[in-house]
């Protein structure tokens, strides 16, 4: 798949991140996540991002990861698979040449390891995995990688293959002048935490699209409230945020890192196939996926 061919894709629909299915000794199963791979791209996302931050990228080896994104390819059928990436330059190149060899249809570059840059560091570390594949790549502003509007476009204009920006920052102010700035030039993608509960405000500076991680276990939910958003429906949009996202958000924000375990606990309340996280994620308690099972009922009326 071309770049341009991917960013008029991603810009067409839902996004989202397939969990990343473990055994119980944590070593990566690939039957179970292919699975489920499969059974998502039966819905209607626009592309799917394989060993993303929901698909816990920082819990993979740089060897898990491109076996992850080719197992990935393999179950999605016609849907495009966006592989992370991340760490720092080498490393983050290096994954760029692997998960291209394995056939991945793009690639979304996470934060850099650990520490803070400046913005003509961060030029060179985003033009550097852009040089390393000819598939498009997206830009993840979020943490301790926030490149500013100048600085994406300058990477618009000097890497062809930049596709796309997504933001996981929640600063609607430097969003929006990214997108005054670089126009259509890139695919603009909302990327906090839990984005629906974010979507209109994104919507309406031109975020037209984003990353759904409740997709994983409601999928239909997901993709009713994204039409609701770009239709502006609101009395959808508000029903949806009471009945589900609201309480869900209750949920997760109890303990650090069920951002991700959340949306694992998800499967298990929705009676699909349950994966454990690594750590240093926990899982979540029966209790809590209970509850998670009583919030998913409460929304399907």
């Amino acid at each position: 798949m071309t770049p341009d061919t991917l960013k008029s894709k991603m810009a067409e629909g839902l996004l989202s991140f397939p969990v990343t299915h473990f055994d119980t000794d944590l070593e990566f199963d690939q039957t179970a996540y292919q699975d489920h791979v499969s059974w998502q791209s039966q819905f209607d996302a626009a592309a799917l991002f394989a060993a993303g931050g929901t698909g816990e990228l920082f819990s993979l080896t740089p060897t898990e990861i491109p076996f992850v994104v080719q197992a990935a390819k393999e179950a999605a059928g016609d849907t495009p698979i966006i592989a992370g990436c991340g760490y720092g330059t080498k490393m983050a190149t290096e994954l760029a040449r692997d998960v291209t060899a394995v056939g991945a249809d793009g690639i979304l570059l996470l934060p850099h390891y650990l520490i803070g840059a400046s913005q003509d560091g961060l030029y060179a570390h985003i033009k550097a995995v852009c040089d390393a594949t000819e598939i498009g790549v997206i830009i993840y502003n979020r943490a301790n990688s926030v490149a500013n509007a100048d600085t994406v476009a300058r990477l618009a204009e000097d890497c062809p293959n930049l596709i796309g920006f997504k933001d996981g920052t929640g600063d609607i102010n430097m969003v929006r002048k990214i997108v005054a700035k670089c126009g259509n030039r890139l695919t603009y993608i909302g990327g906090m935490p839990t984005h629906e509960v974010f979507a209109e405000a994104y919507d309406a500076i031109g975020v037209t699209t984003y990353s759904s991680a409740v997709f994983n276990f409601v999928p239909q939910l997901a993709l009713d409230f994204y039409a609701a958003v770009r239709t502006n429906d609101k009395a959808t949009i508000n029903t949806l945020l009471g009945q589900f996202y609201y309480p869900f958000l209750d949920l997760r924000d109890q303990v650090p890192g069920y951002a991700v375990s959340a949306i694992k606990g998800g499967l298990a309340a929705a009676g699909r196939p349950f994966s454990p996280v690594r750590p240093p994620l926990t899982n979540l308690t029966e209790h809590e996926i209970a509850r998670l099972a009583e919030i998913i009922k409460g929304s399907n009326g």
